[in-house]
């Protein structure tokens, strides 16, 4: 009981207090608090740990004080042109580098399964705005007249993966096409993965701040995708959001580079593919 404070301190003589309440407006036990802070204990804040110990933010448990005043969300015009710089070069790079596997993956596809070579779908961008995401075609091709599942989940139906796209979706390498959609400036090399456009409204109303998502340019790689797998249920959907908005919060030079080393490890050694 917070009442109890002071003596669950003298008794315990914890070295810190970690403060997790669901509702603190009148409950923070303040003075006392304050008076464990000059004893020398550390006092800090639930969420902070959590965020320090996970890799994302409990989006269920955030207030929207905490988004409005929390400087971290706020990025500078500098910061975002630098990063949009970096993500010009980066995807000019990318192509000339992998042009060689980008052709030797399309000839596979075209000789594994009927149908384009490219997959080009809608998805919403920065600001929610729509563009044409560019993908190599990893599954098979829906039957003329065949009623599409109701499920806003069928895009991962394994029934319909074809056998190269097994092969590219746990590397990553479908999403190489994306390197054109970086030149555009519809994405950016590293951020949130871009979603269909026709999902957008129903994950907005059923998850909590999901819009923040598109404050940022949708990234090739990101922070979500190399710590979490294919999304095939609202809950899965709701566990990337957690680490989006933990990456949009703490976007940096240094998150970006450990985001693209993970990347690499994936696409390289398959090491934590998902």
């Amino acid at each position: 009981p917070l009442e109890r404070l002071d003596k669950i301190v003298d008794d315990v003589k914890p070295d810190r207090l970690i403060v997790a309440l669901t509702e603190r407006r009148g409950r923070m036990p303040m003075a006392h608090l304050l008076e464990c802070g000059t004893k020398g204990i550390l006092v800090e804040d639930g969420l902070s740990t959590y965020e320090y110990f996970t890799g994302k933010l409990p989006i269920e448990s955030l207030t929207p004080s905490f988004l409005v005043f929390s400087g971290a969300f706020q990025k500078s015009r500098l910061q975002l042109g630098m990063r949009r710089l970096a993500s010009f070069v980066a995807a000019v790079v990318g192509l000339v580098v992998t042009a060689p596997l980008m052709a030797v993956i399309a000839l596979a596809i075209k000789i594994d399964s009927r149908g384009p070579v490219f997959f080009i779908g809608e998805r919403a961008g920065q600001g929610g705005r729509a563009f044409r995401l560019v993908k190599f075609r990893t599954m098979h091709p829906a039957v003329p007249g065949e009623r599409p599942p109701d499920s806003i989940w069928n895009r991962d139906d394994d029934g319909r993966i074809t056998r190269i796209g097994h092969w590219l979706r746990p590397l990553r390498l479908d999403e190489l096409p994306q390197f054109w959609n970086i030149l555009k400036g519809e994405m950016g090399l590293v951020g949130p993965r871009p979603e269909i456009l026709s999902n957008v409204r129903a994950m907005t109303e059923q998850i909590p701040y999901y819009a923040l998502r598109h404050s940022i340019a949708p990234g090739l790689t990101g922070w979500a995708q190399t710590r979490s797998g294919y999304s095939v249920s609202l809950e899965q959907v709701t566990e990337k959001m957690r680490y989006d908005l933990f990456y949009i919060k703490h976007m940096s030079f240094w998150i970006d580079l450990r985001i693209l080393v993970d990347t690499a490890k994936i696409v390289l050694f398959g090491r934590g593919a998902r």
